[in-house]
């Protein structure tokens, strides 16, 4: 194949002018993102039942939706959580490449066939299922900065002109809106009922008889009388339309003519739908809308289309409003990008100056630069094929195969300039022969380093996902750097290399000094090996105990899932006990603005009061703080920040403030740690589950390996039982519909119907006023009618009892549950942590089991398969390589080497206290490859000069001898390839560490020591396979 290249440079051109071409075309089309769509596809469904209980609404609700659900395919777990709020919601997890459409289209299907069953309240709310991953992509915000509007028409104005507008943009999940729209809101007042004589019930007849749609019709319709020739439509203003004509609707017309309306008992406005959230935005009133993503959506295309769809509406806003985004998760996703693109080029340089150093030639070193960004535009082409995105994995593989990428081509180079040197070829003659020399030993590396990344595509789950990122970017790359260096390189050697003359040996003082000294190196470096062969046995002894070394190092390493990066902003949960008001949660709120805008490095913030991600009501808040760019930071990190909230609010008695760093993927779980649940399996009851839970806490607590250990959820508290006497109410004639009318209409709020509002449907909701449902006495004198026409106080049949209750009850896979959320203390992994935490949990009472979700799921998957992928993929090495040289005991001399680069590895990362985490493994078995490539280099050769007649042992010193300068040379290029990885600063750092670190280390032992050893193994095998021949001849 080369030859032909050779004899037809312009067609070798041709075909990477294409390949150039094609990755063009591709790059503006490949979508951006941090991660790729790793978490397994999940749904929401959320339902509303306004005043329910976290338990009526398991009961009546959700058991009933739970059941249906466990019918829907490819289900991987379901979880659900009521509180106080009103609102509930199931979210149903399914298994990574699921449909999530087609998956939505079912679980709606289920949810059909059960809601008849559901109560009247909850169908006239209706319940909608929403794909989109659990953490906010970002937030979008209206204010008034002159104080204009309220925060009611600012949110009214929100659901009616820009929630939808948010909802059409392509991959916009779901848009969570925390402030509402406008109603009409009644606000009865129970005295005036009483004088009156009138009960809430009547009020709710009244506005449902009242506030009608009437359709009448045509006058004049067909079939018409013979002599009618004219139609007219009829219009009845049956639906009322503002406060004043509700003040009007009738409740009593006396036969004296007076009249009572609702004008007379009730206070009559447009209101708020629900007051259950609030916003505040760098310390002052606003409204907010938290979006979602839709699953596998792309982040940065997402937050670039709804900022401009802002932009847009923006000029048709009323004066005095404005927009803002609070909250956006997106800049850190790009600047990540742009920081491996920097890397990326760094590494290129240092790669040419390693090149540059031994060449010592512009030209030798410009063919390799020419074929390095070939074979990577051709990736990006087949990234586009298979549906990948530009991302911070495929990127990292791509820094890294620059290294290997150049490696081919120096192969061929550094070949073809010994021919002409030593043998006075003329370029096109050396290139030939070079190219016979080499094809093989060109083939076999680049099988070798192919098969080595493809079982690591093999991962199942979120980890698989995150393998085969790196897989593809690295494998495709150096499969197109072999065949260019096949085709291109001897093209480009035949036609842009000089003959090599008497002149173009002088070099310069500096290069002259560096190949004395080059040359003295490999003088005693070929002294070494030939001493080194002779003592097979103490070199063996040496090699066992770096085996041994490294056995207890992977042992002792401690692992993760994913680096904490400092993503540019952090999350702060604040929860006060459960009897807390809205009231006391803002004092709290307002505390920690002053806190943390008085910090020199947090650019904004913006808190949502009556939410947060461990479930809603007034007693808790979230705050999303922003920190300002990495460059204007003078050394503030989120990390920083956290630690100093901790210090200053972290004791203080009203609340409890906990700051988290947001997870690596956002999309498996909205904090860093380890989530789990405890479950009650066997139907042992509310307080037993308390009282297991507790036990857990407490050991947790006690234990080492953990820290932080919380019930992720909101604390139970005082409720009041209202005990109603049926006997007793039956007997004065009040029925029970009249009770809880009047209970659900005072308390809770009575959602009515509708009316039309400027072109828009909105509720009518009837509700107490505010001041007679503050205390127990109130609620006890409201007055319920009797059959008879009296008024009767519930206080006659309705007894109070205090009871502590659950604020929120949480259900896993169908099972009452709790969540945990807990951090491995410093100096132990998140895996260690793990299995403490199953330790703990096997002394719990029979019938309590705990479960993994979220992140910590997907790291117990990769934990279990990365021994067994590393074992595959040195199999595959070892399979491919005795096919390749027709001999089982080659591949072995070959392998032996594979440990004395992990052994690197883990020294440096040990060295900077890193864990052992995907993108280590990552690292780990790019050095597998490499460590390879370096002894197949020495091998190929040794085994030529044997068939050529030489003696074993001086075939493999001069092989060795040989061979050492494109060995030093390709891997001075790799290992200057990764250091502005190890060494880099700012965002998406630790990233960058974790996969230089290793990577660097294991090249550094791998390429010193396999030196050494690949000789003796290449010695010691063969003899070994002698000795057994002649013995098995004999």
């Amino acid at each position: 194949m080369s030859q032909f290249f050779i004899r037809r440079p312009i067609f070798a051109w041709v075909i990477a002018l294409f390949i150039i071409l094609l990755g063009v075309i591709a790059i503006p089309q490949l979508p951006v993102a941090q991660y790729p769509s790793v978490a397994p596809p999940s749904l929401s469904i959320t339902v509303t039942y306004p005043g329910a209980t976290p338990q009526t609404m398991n009961e009546s609700v959700i058991s009933l939706i739970e059941r249906e659900l466990s019918g829907v395919d490819d289900l991987l777990y379901y979880e659900s959580t009521s509180d106080t709020s009103g609102v509930a919601t199931i979210t149903v997890t399914f298994k990574p490449g699921t449909d999530i459409r087609l998956a939505q289209v079912d679980v709606q299907n289920q949810i059909k066939v059960v809601e008849p069953r559901l109560p009247q309240a909850v169908r006239q709310n209706g319940l909608s299922v929403e794909a989109a991953s659990s953490g906010f992509l970002m937030m979008v915000g209206l204010n008034s900065p002159d104080g204009k509007f309220s925060e009611a028409d600012l949110s009214d104005y929100f659901a009616r002109k820009i929630t939808d507008e948010l909802r059409r943009i392509d991959g916009v999940g779901k848009v969570q809106a925390f402030g509402s729209e406008k109603a009409m809101r009644i606000w009865v007042e129970p005295s005036k009922l009483i004088a009156y004589k009138l009960s809430i019930s009547d009020i709710n007849t009244a506005i449902t008889e009242q506030n009608a749609q009437v359709s009448p019709g045509k006058l004049g319709d067909s079939p018409a009388t013979a002599n009618q020739l004219t139609a007219y439509p009829l219009d009845v203003n049956g639906q009322l339309g503002t406060p004043e004509e509700f003040r009007k609707i009738v409740l009593r017309a006396n036969p004296d003519g007076s009249r009572v309306t609702l004008g007379d008992v009730a206070r009559v406005e447009l209101g708020l739908q629900s007051y259950s959230f609030a916003i505040r935005e760098n310390g002052h009133g606003s409204t907010a809308a938290a979006i979602q993503l839709s699953p596998g959506a792309n982040a940065v295309r997402t937050s670039d289309a709804v900022k401009a769809r802002m932009q847009d509406l923006a000029k048709s806003f009323p004066s005095g409003m404005e927009y803002s985004i609070p909250f956006d998760t997106s800049p850190f996703v790009k600047i990540s990008i742009e920081k491996v693109v920097h890397t990326f080029i760094e590494a290129m340089v240092l790669v040419f100056l390693v090149m540059y150093l031994f060449l010592q030639n512009v030209r030798y070193t410009f063919i390799p630069a020419i074929v390095a960004p070939v074979a990577l535009l051709g990736t990006f082409t087949v990234m586009m094929l298979a549906g990948f995105s530009i991302n911070v994995l495929t990127m990292y593989g791509m820094v890294l195969a620059i290294g290997i990428i150049v490696d081919d081509a120096i192969v061929v180079v550094e070949n073809v300039e010994r021919l002409m040197a030593e043998e006075g070829l003329s370029p096109k003659e050396a290139t030939v022969k070079a190219m016979k020399e080499i094809t093989g030993a060109v083939v076999g590396i680049t099988l070798v380093l192919t098969a080595v990344f493809l079982p690591m595509g093999l991962a199942s789950g979120s980890v698989g996902v995150i393998y085969r990122q790196f897989t593809l970017s690295m494998a495709v790359s150096i499969l197109f750097s072999a065949f260019l260096a096949l085709t291109l390189t001897p093209a480009l050697c035949a036609t842009l290399l000089k003959p090599v003359t008497a002149d173009s040996h002088k070099k310069n003082r500096f290069f002259t000094w560096f190949n004395t000294s080059f040359d003295r190196l490999t003088g005693r470096y070929e002294n070494g090996v030939t001493r080194v062969i002779r003592k097979t046995g103490r070199m063996t002894f040496i090699y066992l105990a770096l085996c041994g070394v490294l056995y207890f190092a992977f042992k002792f390493l401690p692992s993760s899932f994913l680096p904490e990066e400092d993503q540019g902003y952090f999350i702060t949960s604040i929860q006060l006990p459960a009897d807390a008001t809205m009231k006391r949660t803002e004092a709290v709120v307002k505390e920690y603005e002053k806190q943390v805008m008085e910090r020199p490095g947090v650019e904004r913030n913006v808190s949502i009061l009556g939410f947060s991600f461990s479930g809603a009501g007034t007693n808790s808040a979230m705050a999303f703080t922003t920190l300002k760019d990495w460059d204007q930071r003078n050394g503030a990190t989120a990390q920083n920040e956290v630690t100093n909230i901790q210090n200053v609010l972290g004791d203080i008695p009203q609340a409890t403030i906990t700051s988290l760093l947001p997870p690596a993927i956002s999309e498996l779980s909205t904090s860093s740690g380890f989530t789990m649940r405890l479950e009650d399996r066997s139907g042992h009851g509310y307080p037993e589950l308390v009282k297991a839970l507790n036990m857990l806490l407490e050991e947790a607590g006690k234990s080492e390996a953990l820290y932080g250990v919380y019930m992720d959820g909101l604390p139970d508290g005082m409720g009041l039982s209202l005990k109603i006497d049926r006997q007793k109410a039956e007997a004065m004639g009040v029925s029970f519909n009249e009770i809880n009318q009047t209970l659900s209409g005072a308390l809770g709020s009575s959602y009515v119907n509708d009316f039309p509002n400027e072109g828009r449907i909105q509720q009518v909701i009837v509700q107490a006023e505010a001041e007679s449902r503050m205390q127990l006495p109130e609620i006890l004198s409201l007055n319920v009618r009797n059959k008879n026409g009296g008024m009767v106080p519930l206080s006659e049949f309705v007894r109070p009892q205090w009871q502590v209750s659950p604020v929120q009850m949480v259900r896993y896979q169908g099972y009452p549950a709790f969540r945990i959320t807990g951090w491995p203390n410093f100096g132990y992994s998140s895996g260690d942590a793990m299995a403490e935490m199953e330790k703990i949990a096997a002394d719990l009472p029979a019938g309590f089991a705990i479960e993994w979700t979220g992140q910590s799921l997907q790291e117990q998957q990769s934990a279990s398969e990365a021994p067994m992928l590393m074992l595959l993929s040195m199999l595959v090495i070892f399979l491919v390589l005795a096919a390749l040289y027709e001999s089982w005991s080659i591949p072995v001399s070959v392998m032996l080497v594979v440990p004395l680069g992990l052994i690197g590895a883990m020294i440096a990362v040990y060295l900077r206290g890193m864990p052992n985490d995907a993108f280590f493994k990552v690292g780990m078995i790019t050095i597998i490859g490499l460590s390879a490539k370096n002894a197949i280099l020495i091998v190929e050769f040794a085994r030529q000069l044997q068939h050529d007649g030489e003696s074993l042992l001086n075939a493999t010193v001069k092989a060795a001898r040989m061979r050492l300068r494109p060995i030093m040379m390709t891997s001075l290029a790799f290992t200057l390839g990764v250091v502005p990885l190890m060494l880099a600063s700012g965002a998406s750092a630790t990233t960058q560490q974790a996969i230089g670190t290793g990577v660097f280390g294991g090249m550094v032992t791998g390429t010193l020591l396999a030196i050494f050893f690949v000789p003796v193994f290449f010695v010691t095998v063969l003899t070994l396979v002698d000795k057994f021949k002649k013995k098995s001849g004999v």
